[in-house]
């Protein structure tokens, strides 16, 4: 008994033309238009720019070919002072951020507190620490606690945007388990958010801190102290020698701190199991 094939019961297959969308081409038209005007209306000197390797190349002599190694006592207290900074912006940061950010999380405030807060997030991470800085100077004065405030102030745009990211990422489950039981909302996110959404906070909070150290040593530009007030001071009365140093200690602390907060945010995020495999 031989099978027989199945009537074709549909017609031939038809492509849907594709979707023609004339306000996203005009769009890109716009973007790509504004993009070569503000390129061509900078005035560059182009012939310049053959100078450039050059001009790499002598300042680079000038720097590490005889580094002053008499400042570098001097550049370790002032680095120290700028990781100082950075640490303390860094806590103020977390302390105002993490609160801010659970209360951001949809499900555990009212939608127009959150929409205030996300904003707020926006707003300030739209503005650079340094501008931060000069706004602050002018009631705290030129000191190292302007530069940590200018930090824990722009901390809290990063820190409270991904906290509440991290806070709407974890399973509902344990959210609703605390929830069935009775439990308000301290004690949901308690006992319900805060067991997993720990180590991405932890790993937050570090990386912040290395955001922080490489931050401070720009706010020292303005004079609120450590390596970059140091650094402004020499490079402007041409020490190159000096500002070699200077240079080599930045890159060498800010990759020991980068070294080290990695392999810990690993930690806290792989665990031991990854650890014991590696």
């Amino acid at each position: 008994m031989t099978a027989l094939s199945p009537e074709r019961t549909h017609g031939p297959t038809v492509i849907p033309d594709r979707s023609r969308r004339p306000w996203l081409v005009a769009g890109w038209v716009l973007v790509t238009a504004v993009v070569v005007l503000a390129f061509w209306s900078i005035d560059i000197s182009w012939g310049r720019l053959l100078d450039l390797p050059a001009e790499i190349a002598r300042y680079t002599v000038l720097m590490f070919g005889s580094p002053n190694w008499e400042k570098l006592p001097e550049a370790l207290w002032q680095t120290w002072r700028s990781i100082e900074m950075a640490w303390v912006g860094t806590i103020l940061g977390i302390l105002l951020a993490t609160p801010l950010s659970l209360i951001a999380a949809r499900g555990f405030g009212p939608a127009w507190l959150r929409a205030l807060l996300r904003g707020l997030f926006s707003l300030i991470r739209a503005v650079p620490e340094i501008i931060i800085a000069i706004v602050i100077l002018s009631v705290t004065g030129l000191t190292p606690f302007t530069g940590a405030l200018a930090l824990a102030i722009n901390g809290i745009g990063t820190l409270g945007k991904w906290g509440y990211e991290a806070v709407e990422a974890v399973p509902r489950g344990p959210i609703e388990a605390a929830r069935a039981a009775g439990g308000g909302t301290l004690q949901v996110l308690r006992w319900g958010v805060w067991p997993q959404a720990e180590p991405a906070f932890w790993s937050f909070w570090l990386y912040r801190f290395e955001i922080n150290v490489r931050s401070s040593a720009v706010l020292g530009l303005i004079g609120v102290g450590g390596i970059g007030d140091m650094l402004t001071s020499y490079t402007q009365y041409r020490e190159w020698s000096t500002v070699g140093v200077l240079l080599i200690v930045v890159v060498v602390v800010t990759m020991l701190i980068d070294g080290v907060s990695g392999a810990i945010r690993r930690r806290i995020m792989e665990g031991a199991r990854a650890r014991v495999l590696a």
